[in-house]
């Protein structure tokens, strides 16, 4: 059996969703596939499957969560971290952190994103 990490979901609160979208696909290419609820929330889900190893999530539009830089940080995986940062510039984010050196570990970089969230980024090189 393949060993997993211990996160298997994530959500990424945002205030517009149509614009969160639009950021994370400009900046890591990724697609979404658009998941309405009950009318009190709704959200973008990253593409992906469950289970499968690795973690898979939304951006998430909900009543009762919001946007922040202060609550937990998710890492995004990328060819490059610092083709991150100058996407996330392009589409109107920030740097908080440029990429660094985390030894054996490759490489993280944080970004803020559009709705005001901290995320990283990981790469190998």
């Amino acid at each position: 059996m393949l060993q997993s990490n211990p996160v298997t979901w994530f959500e990424i609160y945002v205030d517009d969703l149509t614009r969160a979208r639009d950021f994370y696909h400009s900046v890591f290419h990724y697609e979404f596939t658009h998941i309405p609820f009950n009318g009190d929330f709704e959200a973008y889900l990253f593409q992906g499957s469950m289970p499968a190893v690795g973690a898979l999530g939304a951006l998430m539009r909900h009543p009762l969560r919001g946007p922040s830089a202060q609550g937990s940080i998710v890492y995004f995986h990328c060819d490059g971290c610092d083709e991150i940062c100058h996407r996330a510039l392009e589409q109107g984010g920030h740097i908080f952190k440029a990429k660094t050196n985390i030894g054996k570990d490759g490489f993280i970089a944080l970004i803020g994103d559009s709705e005001g969230n901290v995320i990283g980024v990981h790469s190998w090189v």
